[in-house]
């Protein structure tokens, strides 16, 4: 442990504040590895003068950024993605440390970050605009993009490090400043990474300020950049009910956001899936990250003809499943973030009961020496109904309901034809009827059910898959959803524009003013 923490530059106390300097004058906030509840170092938290410094010296940084060539700023991000390169396995391992994801998910999440400075490169020399036609004669007509200002990040600490790098990178190039407040349950790993982009940004002889951070409470210092007009666009990540907050209070002074909030995600196994490839996606999908995940897959609404076998082979997949210490080869899933994330999960399994659910598989706490802490619990597959209160919300953990539909026509839907697509808009109803709309898949070999899934008829998720899981998103597509998930969009395709401002311009090169819509004025 103490290894990990030396390469990336993590004392035993550490100022919890970048702005060019490190500062912090607030309370010690101890980071606590799920692992084994064991402290890991302490980080001296932002005080509201420490988070005034840093915003003054993030907007500083921002006018002398702007002017920046864009190709030139995609520079200093491809020195970062070198320098997350050389510290990829450090820098996953103290994801899992203090996360609690497995090792592999850890490096993965980091890889991620690689990959989305690739992209963003590659953006910089690819801002465009838009060329239009003018209705007057001997003018022209076009769009451009211009840098925004200071982007606030709020990020969760299901994915410690890598939405820092979805907004970042992509806000960086398009000429951005970016003051970043991480997870309080995750401190460590946003001091770590910010000390790699100082660096590049040292090296490169840019004002390191460009990637400023604060860490301290949501309900202080946080709450300050909520309110502040100097940042213009807050990027969010975490829970609905945060959502509602930051929403409401950016909202009041026009300000932006992009909001990545709570999935509910369901995947739809029909009779025509390959229930090979709907295991393993499913298994992933609810297990990895020990469910923690924005796209966790959370239901499964499956056609009664196959709901027996798809629910017996579930349960023997998790028998299957090791479960352990997170940096330990082998080890499929980690602890639960601390013991309130467990204590949530007994409280939903509690209320499922109550509801008339059942639990078909785990859903238990875990004890002994190879689960030290408190953390550690086995995943459960419970028989659900949509409407039950507890399936319409969204539980940080590894539950997994199953849901029937197509009780009616029974197997005879699995023959095609008009049953099979009246039972298909049945599930979908079910997928639909949740407040979420994150991620979504339907597991079918049947063109006409995957089709209809896509359509504008189907899903109503931001992501929809057929044939792949929930979770794994790729940073070339845009990623988020709709409804109570929020509407933002973060990493790829033309998610960049949230980042800028769209200006339009006119350009007469005559000697005469003619106006738009045939008025004569004089």
């Amino acid at each position: 442990m103490q290894n990990i923490l030396h390469q990336l530059g993590i004392e035993a106390e550490n100022p919890g504040v970048f702005c060019g300097e490190w500062l912090g004058g607030g309370p010690l906030l101890t980071s606590v590895s799920p692992i084994d509840c064991k402290p890991l170092a302490a980080v001296r938290q932002a005080t509201p003068q420490d988070y005034e410094r840093a915003v003054t010296c993030a907007q500083q940084a921002f006018l002398k950024w702007r002017n920046v060539p864009a190709p030139v700023r995609g520079e200093t991000i491809r020195r970062l993605g070198n320098a997350l390169r050389e510290r990829k396995a450090a820098l996953g391992a103290l994801v899992s440390l203090e996360m609690g994801k497995i090792r592999a998910e850890g490096e993965g999440e980091v890889q991620e970050m690689i990959d989305i400075c690739d992209f963003a490169v590659g953006l910089s020399r690819q801002l465009y605009g838009l060329t239009m036609h003018s209705e007057r004669p001997g003018h022209r007509m076009y769009e451009q993009w211009h840098p925004l200002g200071v982007v606030g990040i709020i990020s969760a600490f299901n994915f410690p490090v890598a939405v820092w790098s979805w907004n970042s990178a992509l806000a960086a190039v398009c000429g951005d400043a970016c003051l970043w407040k991480p997870s309080s349950q995750t401190p460590l790993c946003a001091i770590a990474t910010t000390r790699i982009a100082e660096g590049v940004c040292r090296e490169t002889g840019v004002d390191p300020a460009i990637f400023s951070l604060f860490i301290g409470p949501g309900s202080s210092v946080g709450d300050l950049m909520l309110h502040d007009r100097r940042v213009p666009l807050v990027s969010a990540t975490g829970s609905c009910r945060m959502g509602y907050r930051v929403g409401e209070i950016i909202g009041k002074r026009l300000g932006r956001t992009i909001l990545e909030l709570g999935g509910n995600n369901a995947i739809i196994v029909t009779p025509q899936a390959d229930l090979d490839l709907a295991v393993r996606a499913i298994v992933f999908g609810a297990v990895g990250t020990a469910g923690q995940r924005c796209t966790s897959t959370r239901r499964i609404i499956v056609h009664e003809s196959v709901r027996e076998e798809l629910t017996q082979r579930l349960i023997a997949a998790y028998r299957q499943v090791p479960i352990g210490n997170p940096l330990e080869a082998g080890t499929l899933m980690g602890p639960l973030i601390d013991g309130k994330a467990v204590e949530a999960m007994m409280s939903a399994i509690g209320r499922l009961k109550e509801e008339g659910g059942a639990v078909l598989y785990g859903g238990e706490r875990l004890s002994g020496p190879q689960y030290p802490g408190g953390c550690y619990v086995s995943p459960c597959i419970a028989a659900a109904r949509n409407d039950f209160a507890i399936v319409q919300e969204e539980t940080f953990a590894p539950i997994l309901y199953i849901i029937p539909y197509g009780r009616r026509s029974g197997a005879a839907s699995s023959a095609g034809g008009g049953a099979a697509l009246a039972d298909l808009d049945e599930a979908i109803a079910l997928h639909n009827g949740v407040p979420q709309g994150l991620s979504s898949a339907i597991f079918t070999r049947n063109l006409l059910e995957a089709e209809r899934f896509l359509s504008a008829a189907g899903s109503d998720c931001g992501i929809a898959n057929v044939n792949i899981g929930t979770s794994g998103a790729e940073i070339g597509g845009a990623f988020g959803g709709e409804k109570e998930t929020g509407g933002g969009r973060e990493s790829g395709s033309d998610s960049w524009k949230a980042y800028m401002r769209r200006q339009t311009n006119t350009i007469n090169y005559t000697t005469e003013l003619p106006l738009a819509q045939g008025i004569q004025f004089g």
